[in-house]
């Protein structure tokens, strides 16, 4: 349930006072006095702050601001903050900062009281793709950034790695003409919306593959830069008995791409960029996560890159899970499909918008499998799948926290997250006016986050564990590629039963995990033929490429709820 800004900079500010000049500039007669004043950081009014794609702030940035023939120049300060002392009105601006795209701002106020941001995009590698989830047969664009010619291809990412289509090489005429430029604004509530090609011939639109899957868009540079980027495929009409759920709410919940996420300023961008997070967040500030559960949210845009779902270049199935949030995200949902692939289960794969919007036909699948850390759906895709359940579906909950987070869907690039907790409800779905346990027979609670262990069996004559040779006090799920938290198939965080779970559900094993933290595994049937597996562990899925029990199990389950 957290998430962290991307990788450090450390920018080198100079504190030298720059002299006054006696040059002109771009045939402009030149303020030498405003230029001197503006090179200390004490004159002048504020204008506004420098920041990058993180919304961190900025150091020593060139500033020109132009008007008319005359021309002014000032370097933002250690907060960001840009100083000027000129008369009140309308101005040209334009930044530039070593290892950040220069930037035009053809109009903005001076003096009027307002404080303008400006925000730089970081020459590091970078792509999306618009929307990011289809159908096959759709059309979708990608989007990338890049500061030198980039190859660009498209692989389906399954059991193994395939190459599907070769995009060719993209770079443009005029120098560093790929990279991209962030709007000034809270982007993260509105999207990046770059370009995808910059004419017809040029367009960077290609039509969605013949199978249904996860696929990489992967971009590589001359100087050997690489970054790759997730599109979700559906089939155009249901081709499997399972479906699949890609959980892209999730996704974007962790996205901390334009300086915020559901975790980080949730409530909206603060009016100055961070300078030190520990001592600007609230979250660092306050107890439980600051202004988190205060049920203050702004919408978050999926139209932004994602730079944890990337996948390293030279990862395949069996590599571990390097990163923070990745085993959470886009790669530790692949390990799940290639498992699924190498078993032999033939799989639809759809993302929860799909779901929520009524474009993933339930009544056409036999079983519905979840994966990992399926933390956010909205009130509509929760109540459609507990009345799947009630009346025949079979649902396979192969995650941990799961359905726990509220979402309204605003349209298909913008969601609103719902934090805010209740005293009388063990969880945030209580907008649902339950508990997610009456669907998935667990819940999330906070004893045993962060720490893993394996299983303890406590129920070896079910079923479920035919084939593993486990007794009663038998162990298993010692083994994950869930490198954040890498000691067993019980962890990162785990549900337990409640008093919301059916009361005819089976307890089939628990988690180790110290504090009774351990994830409770459960099975239960309806009346109706329904029925619901739960591993209630975000660890477990991450653990069946590698684990000969788990693998077993959820081989065993499938095989039932598919039969």
């Amino acid at each position: 349930m957290e998430a962290e800004f991307g990788g450090e900079v450390n920018p080198s500010i100079s504190l030298n006072v720059v002299q006054p000049p006696s040059l002109t500039c771009f045939e402009r007669e030149v303020d030498t006095d405003a230029l001197y004043r503006c090179s200390n950081p004490g004159a002048g009014m504020l204008i506004g702050y420098v920041s990058d794609e993180y919304y961190r702030a900025l150091p020593d940035t060139l500033i020109e601001l132009r008007r008319g023939r005359q021309a002014w120049t000032a370097r933002s300060a250690a907060s960001g903050a840009v100083y000027v002392d000129l008369a009140p009105g309308q101005c040209e601006l334009i930044a530039a900062r070593s290892g950040y795209g220069s930037k035009r701002i053809a109009s903005v106020d001076i003096g009027s009281g307002n404080v303008i941001q400006i925000r730089l995009l970081s020459d590091r590698m970078l792509g999306m793709v618009w929307p990011q989830w289809c159908r096959i047969g759709d059309e979708v664009e990608f989007r990338i950034h890049s500061v030198e010619p980039v190859k660009v291809t498209l692989w389906h990412y399954g059991s193994e790695k395939r190459l599907v289509k070769k995009l060719g090489w993209l770079d443009d005429h005029g120098p560093r003409a790929m990279t991209q430029i962030l709007p000034d604004d809270d982007f993260t509530q509105t999207g990046v919306m770059w370009f995808g090609g910059n004419m017809k011939v040029h367009s960077q639109v290609i039509e969605a593959p013949e199978e249904t899957g996860l696929y990489f868009f992967r971009m590589k540079g001359e100087s050997g830069s690489y970054f790759s980027f997730p599109l979700i495929v559906a089939p155009a009409q249901p081709r499997a008995r399972l479906a699949v759920i890609a959980n892209t709410n999730t996704w974007n919940a962790y996205n901390a791409f334009g300086g915020r996420s559901n975790y980080v300023q949730p409530g909206g961008l603060r009016s100055e960029p961070t300078v030190n997070a520990r001592q600007d967040l609230s979250r660092y500030l306050l107890p439980d996560y600051g202004d988190w559960k205060s049920g203050k949210t702004v919408p978050l845009s999926f139209v932004r890159p994602n730079p944890w779902n990337s996948v390293s270049e030279n990862d395949d199935l069996l590599s571990p899970i390097e990163g923070r949030l990745e085993s959470t995200l886009a790669p530790g949902e692949w390990r799940t499909l290639g498992w699924l692939e190498r078993e032999g289960f033939p799989y639809d794969l759809y993302s929860d918008y799909q779901l929520h919007s009524g474009k993933l036909p339930l009544e056409n699948y036999q079983a519905l499998l979840l994966q990992v850390h399926p933390e956010y759906w909205s009130i509509d895709a929760y109540e459609r799948v507990k009345e799947w359940v009630n009346h025949g579906g079979r649902l396979v909950y192969l995650g941990g926290n799961g359905l726990n987070g509220p979402v309204d869907v605003l349209d298909e690039a913008r969601v609103l997250h719902r934090n805010q907790m209740s005293d009388s409800l063990e969880s945030r779905m209580h907008v649902a006016h339950e508990s997610e346990a009456n669907l998935l027979g667990v819940v999330f609670t906070e004893s045993g986050a962060m720490t893993s262990a394996p299983y303890e069996v406590v129920n070896a004559g079910h079923w479920v564990f035919e084939g593993t040779g486990l007794s009663d006090g038998g162990q298993f799920g010692s083994l994950t590629l869930h490198q954040r938290c890498p000691n067993g198939a019980s962890g990162h965080e785990t549900d337990k039963r409640s008093q919301s779970t059916p009361p005819h559900a089976v307890l089939l094993a628990r988690g180790l995990n110290p504090q009774d933290g351990g994830a409770e595994m459960i099975w239960y049937e309806l009346p109706g033929g329904g029925c619901v597996f739960s591993a209630g562990s975000i660890t477990f899925a991450p653990s069946l490429l590698v684990d000969g029990a788990c693998s077993q199990i959820t081989a065993n389950v499938l095989r039932r709820v598919l039969a």
